[in-house]
């Protein structure tokens, strides 16, 4: 995936309730940009940190700019302490996925006939990132952007998350029904080793992720390798869903 236009390197400045964050671009201007991503960006958004925009391509669009990429502070499988590069926009993780499985870097997703996105589902009014047909067989698949790593294990949530507990509850639900469903956790930086549940963050999250495991939803994790010019879904990580210790 490569971004349709230059993106414009700056710094961190603060962050401006969930969708807007100030930054000072290498110019010296000060601009105001939108993200989407509603999570805390723990460990991702320390004051002065380098980070790249995308300008926007509506002219009329209020918010000129929007948050792309921040370079953190991260360590190596050596323990020494780096700088990764962490995508930031939550539909990119979507689309990294969709890449994913048509270049069949996810086996367990691999030989279907349709993909199709955006379709509704299951009992609460949601919406599935990606459905994948063959013949009667269907797969359920939700995605989920994983920012937060520590020691190379990436966590999720970073923040409470009422809306991923529902998709849960909704990929068990199709599983019961006979079909397929997974949930695979997209982590947009390049050293995230293995993926599992934040229980320190929400306890519950994590509950309900082992069980709806046990009971046959499958949990995928994914690294990309994120560059200013583009992001590219590299590999597989591993799952681990025991409790986290540092």
């Amino acid at each position: 995936m490569k971004f349709p236009a230059p993106l414009v390197r700056g710094r961190f400045l603060r962050r401006e309730k969930r969708f807007f964050i100030h930054a000072r671009l290498d110019d010296g201007t000060d601009v105001v940009a939108h993200t989407n991503n509603t999570g805390s960006m723990r460990g991702c958004l320390a004051e002065g940190a380098r980070l790249w925009l995308s300008p926007a391509a509506n002219p009329a669009r209020k918010l000129k700019w929007s948050l792309e990429i921040v370079e953190a502070a991260a360590k190596d499988k050596q323990g020494r302490d780096i700088q990764v590069l962490v995508g930031m926009n939550t539909i990119l993780a979507n689309r990294l996925v969709v890449e994913a499985i048509n270049d069949g870097l996810i086996p367990a997703l691999a030989g279907f006939d349709s993909l199709r996105t955006e379709v509704r589902y299951g009992s609460r009014g949601s919406r599935v990132d990606i459905l994948l047909t063959t013949g009667d067989q269907r797969v359920w698949v939700e995605v989920k952007n994983a920012s937060l790593v520590e020691n190379g294990h990436a966590r999720f949530p970073d923040a409470p998350t009422e809306r991923g507990r529902k998709h849960l509850l909704e990929l068990e639900e199709m599983v019961a029904a006979g079909d397929r469903a997974a949930l695979v956790f997209c982590c947009q930086r390049a050293d995230a080793v293995t993926v599992g549940p934040a229980d320190d963050i929400d306890p519950e999250y994590g509950r309900l992720l082992r069980r709806v495991a046990a009971k046959g939803v499958e949990i995928i994790g994914l690294s990309a390798c994120v560059r200013p010019q583009g992001i590219t879904a590299e590999r597989l990580v591993v799952v681990d869903l025991a409790p986290f210790t540092m």
